[in-house]
């Protein structure tokens, strides 16, 4: 996995959690896109850390994959 940026430890591992959730529950980038009515680069963006999360969609993401925010943050 390579990131386009250097970020913090916590924030790699936040990047971590959400690629290992979104597997978890077994959706593709694609449908994980769909699910969030949102295209499937914008998951891989964030998947790769060229985007960043705010609250809101860190939110969205929870709940598209059945986590709660803690299981990100810890």
């Amino acid at each position: 996995m390579v990131m386009a940026k250097k970020y913090q430890p916590k924030y790699r591992n936040l990047i971590k959690k959400l690629r290992q959730a979104r597997h978890e529950v077994g959706l593709t980038q694609v449908e994980a896109g769909k699910r969030l009515k949102k295209p499937q680069a914008y998951i891989s963006k964030i998947e790769r850390g060229e985007r960043g999360v705010d609250a809101v969609e860190l939110a969205e993401l929870a709940k598209a994959y059945g986590k709660s925010i803690i299981f990100f943050l810890e």
